[in-house]
């Protein structure tokens, strides 16, 4: 079978055919309707997921600096067989803000060590304490895992959508072969059954 035969056939929605029906057009058109929206529209709200993202991250990276603080108590090391974030602990610690004010507040630390210890923790423009920005690697990951998961989620929901679209017309042109069957059926015979 050549290659012209089969084109043919693949889009033989679109061609004129006694035997197509409005349903086979429509199913066409929903069918080149949800590739587009999963190719370009996927692609388009994937990149724009993950530039947003980037641009947050880089943000972060700007705004946060890193401040040395002194521990206020000892952090213990957890109980054997006790779960624990990577050998870390809330504990107080006091650091200058950027006015000069002395600031006392919480902050994951390492664990086992002593009070008077100096850490380094992360604040942002106003003096909060926050959590350390990523690194450029990571920013770099995180956008893309972003994008990807955004890119998917409209394609699974255009996807979804398109099958119920198509569920639908295909209920339509199963109730009009069945109200042709109806009428064609008596004058073929008796039925079985």
């Amino acid at each position: 079978m050549g290659r012209g035969r089969q084109g043919r056939r693949r889009f033989w929605r679109w061609r004129r055919n006694p035997l197509r029906r409005r349903a086979d057009v429509a199913e066409a058109w929903v069918v080149l309707a949800v590739w587009v929206l999963v190719v370009v529209g996927g692609a388009t709200v994937g990149l724009v997921a993950a530039q947003a993202t980037a641009t947050t991250l880089d943000r972060q990276r700007t705004d946060r600096h890193s401040v040395h603080a002194v521990l206020l108590a000892d952090v213990p090391r957890p109980a054997s067989g006790k779960w624990s974030s990577g050998d870390k602990d809330l504990a107080k610690v006091r650091w200058k803000a950027p006015d000069g004010s002395t600031r006392v507040d919480r902050t994951l630390v390492t664990t086992g060590l002593r009070a008077g210890t100096r850490v380094v923790v992360w604040e942002d423009g106003r003096g909060t304490l926050v959590t350390e920005p990523p690194s450029p690697a990571e920013a770099t990951l995180e956008a893309a895992v972003m994008g990807g998961f955004a890119a998917l989620a409209l394609a699974g929901s255009v996807c979804a959508a398109g099958a119920l679209v198509r569920r639908r017309l295909d209920q339509r042109r199963m109730a009009g072969w069945d109200r042709e069957w109806d009428l064609v059926g008596p004058k073929w015979g008796h039925r079985t059954g």
